[in-house]
């Protein structure tokens, strides 16, 4: 029997959907692998809707049919999408940098504490940076499964980098036990401390299984407890060094707010951040000042010289605000880039405006000048390029730019002081100019 002129059939499509559109928001925002449990449950609960949808009588009608099939295909849809949000070129690329992050602090960090060593040595702080970069640069495409999925791998290897680089600069030193009668308990919780650092890097790393970052929060905060408790108001030294200690316990504890962190869109969706919004906006008018510049060069006499400006705005992106968050700090640093390769233009265009050459100039220096006057043509058409890796005009400069650089290590000094300090400074131009063209057709994204 139908009620209110809608069919029963109907009304179990429309319930269905209703369950289907809210896992639908569920496994557009997984950024998981296929062996999470959370990809098994979404998986389940499709799979049974899926069940569910085709055992809906339709008697025939072309209305209940088309209905059906509209549900059918979207339930279809989202165990595609959830399959390729889990087996992305990308997402696996993201896991691989993860575990080789996982493996890293295990041997530098992790094994050596239970061991009883300390030492964390230079190379393991370079290759966590290394990582952190080849990270930035996994790409998305806009994706918010692998936006998110990048950003919690971030923020989890960039907390242990702030972590094992806190371990590698000086320590609070212990005071001696006879300094004061609180001395002792302070020193037992600094003991505490340097294992509880050691527990905070094997959770975010993923490399313990038995504690959780709720109840190293409750241990930190126990410490906390127990160091305001005790009356040190006689000791100036004394609650110096207990200061110290709250300070670095405080220091451990901002890393431990991680577990809900990722699903913050904001943190993730950068889109909408103010400091990109600061940056895109120092961006475009780079932009701008860059193509008046390029312009006048095009007719022999450059009167606009922003210099200036550019300097200003290099000062705005240093303030700008990076909450600790890698891909901000790379997007920063791109503008830097930018606004810096403008600067040298205009650095190399006035050198060679200036360039009063005289008769016994030595002609090695003559010949490095050359070279210079060519990387400043190559320059403007660098600045104003637009194009992909795979493009002619991208071969071409990276060809002729290679060339210069051969030229100039072909330039024989002849012991000449000065010529060998130009020939440094060209190569160092056009390896800059070489890095800025990479840097523009990477397709990187935050």
């Amino acid at each position: 029997m139908e009620v209110n002129n809608q069919h029963p059939s109907m009304a179990r499509l429309l319930e269905l959907q209703n369950q289907v559109s809210s896992l639908g928001q569920q496994v557009c925002a997984f950024s998981g692998l296929q062996s999470d449990r959370e990809y098994r449950r979404l998986e389940r609960e499709l799979s049974r809707l899926q069940v569910e949808v085709d055992q809906v009588e339709t008697e025939g009608r072309a209305q209940l049919q088309q209905a059906r099939k509209r549900a059918a295909q979207e339930v279809e849809g989202l165990l595609r999408l959830l399959e390729e949000n889990a087996t992305h070129p990308s997402r696996l690329a993201i896991e691989e940098l993860s575990q080789e992050a996982q493996r890293l602090v295990d041997e530098g960090v992790v094994a050596p504490q239970r061991a009883g060593a300390a030492e964390i040595s230079d190379e393991l702080v370079d290759a966590l940076q290394e990582l952190v970069l080849r990270l930035t640069q996994v790409k998305t495409g806009g994706r918010v499964s692998l936006r998110k999925a990048r950003y919690r791998a971030l923020t989890r290897l960039c907390a242990v980098q702030e972590v094992v680089e806190g371990r590698t600069r000086q320590q609070t030193l212990p005071l001696s036990e006879d300094t004061h009668a609180a001395v002792q308990h302070i020193n037992q919780v600094m003991v505490q401390v340097s294992n509880a650092r050691s527990q905070l890097v094997a959770l975010l790393m993923g490399l313990s299984g038995r504690d959780s970052c709720a109840h190293l929060s409750r241990v930190l905060t126990e410490m906390l407890v127990e160091l305001d408790a005790l009356d040190v108001s006689d000791n100036a030294a004394v609650r110096n060094y207990r200061k110290q200690v709250v300070e670095e316990i405080n220091g451990l504890l901002k890393h431990l707010d991680l577990e809900g962190e990722g699903d913050d869109t904001h943190r993730y969706d950068l889109a909408q951040n103010d400091s990109i919004r600061q940056i895109e906006a120092v961006r475009g008018r780079v932009f701008q000042l860059q193509a008046e510049v390029l312009r006048q060069s095009q007719t022999g006499e450059l009167a606009f010289r922003p210099k200036a400006e550019l300097q200003g705005l290099l000062t705005h992106l240093d303030e700008v605000d990076t909450a600790r968050n890698p891909c901000i700090r790379e997007a920063r640093r791109r503008a830097v880039l930018e606004v810096q390769a403008v600067i040298t233009f205009l650095d190399l265009w006035e050198a060679l405006a200036r360039r009063l050459p005289g008769s016994e100039e030595h002609p090695s220096h003559r010949a490095v000048w050359q070279v210079l006057a060519s990387l400043s043509e190559l320059q403007a058409q660098v600045l104003g390029f637009d194009g992909k890796r795979a493009d002619k005009s991208y071969m071409m400069l990276e060809e002729l730019l290679t060339k210069q650089l051969l030229t100039l290590d072909a330039v024989d000094t002849q012991g000449d002081e000065s010529t060998k300090v130009a020939r440094k400074q060209a190569v160092k131009i056009a390896q800059n100019i070489l890095s800025y063209l990479d840097m523009k057709t990477d397709e990187w994204e935050y």
